[in-house]
């Protein structure tokens, strides 16, 4: 398998399924579809669909029904970033190598842009229940989702990240921000593509361990790239943590440490996914993908 020209593959394929559910822009509410939409087709990783495909397959599932869900989740995602470029949170100017929505629309219509996203996911999320027979996984996956987007997942995250902001953070409390800021739409992504393909209990169980431990190795080689990264490649300014006085493990650990922590946290995650013994080839490459990436 090449993996760079499945990965290019499989992005694409992704991303035309995401594409398929975006609002029209048209009649008065246009302008806001069109921020919207500028957000949802700029360029990305597509990763949580991905991940969310690729585990609904590895059970048997079918893009009929994960499709919506992989929609949403990247509608969640990409909610949380236009929030997390406003001035009153990071104030970034860049983001996937374009301005960001608030330069762009202003910072109104970035507020109101980030809000329907989060809603529109659930809306497109619901579709899955006009599959026949998919009534009672999509219910067990929409759970799913508000949970790992709500207080207790993504969005609480987040509160405890910008409530600390310039202030010391322990190793517990960083750890928190990171498992529920970015690993919890990870494991998400994982339990959800199993979950709609009927996957057994204690196999979903231990996905979202793998997803766990895949946010945490994908947050901390962020926190390296912030570092060592080049500008160009990442698409984002570069020291960002720094300018806004964020503790990050680079900062607790060091640099060396942190990277002997992305290699740890990926291992533990690949030997999870080998215990539910399903055909995951693609899978492991991408998290060693995602934990040596440049960008």
């Amino acid at each position: 398998m090449n993996f760079k020209e499945e990965l290019k593959k499989r992005t694409e394929e992704a991303q035309n399924i995401i594409f398929a559910f975006l609002p029209a822009e048209e009649g008065f509410t246009a302008p806001l579809a069109e921020a919207v939409n500028y957000n949802m087709r700029a360029p990305g990783k597509r990763l949580r669909p991905i991940l969310m495909r690729e585990t609904c397959r590895m059970y048997g599932g079918s893009d009929h029904v994960a499709g919506p869900f992989m929609a949403a989740i990247e509608m969640i995602h990409t909610h949380s970033l236009i929030h997390d470029d406003l001035p009153a949170l990071d104030n970034d100017d860049y983001r996937r190598g374009r301005k960001t929505t608030h330069v762009v629309y202003g910072e109104a219509m970035a507020v109101l842009s980030g809000d329907v996203l989060l809603n529109y996911a659930y809306e497109t999320a619901l579709r899955t229940f006009q599959v026949p027979g998919a009534e009672v996984q999509a219910a067990k996956a929409l759970t799913i989702l508000a949970e790992k987007t709500g207080i207790r997942g993504m969005l609480g995250g987040q509160s405890v990240d910008v409530l600390n902001e310039g202030r010391p953070v322990s190793a517990e409390m960083l750890s928190y921000i990171y498992e529920n800021k970015t690993s919890a739409l990870i494991e998400a992504s994982l339990m959800i593509g199993a979950v709609l393909a009927g996957a057994p209990d204690h196999e979903t169980a231990r996905l979202e361990e793998a997803g766990r431990y895949i946010g945490l190795a994908f947050q901390i080689q962020d926190d390296i790239l912030d570092v060592t990264g080049s500008e160009e490649e990442l698409g984002k300014p570069l020291h960002s943590d720094e300018k806004n006085e964020k503790t990050t493990y680079v900062t607790l650990a060091g640099l060396n440490a942190a990277r002997e922590e992305v290699a740890r946290l990926s291992h533990k995650a690949m030997l999870l996914l080998e215990e539910n013994r399903k055909e995951c080839g693609f899978l492991m490459a991408l998290i060693e993908y995602l934990v040596t990436r440049t960008k």
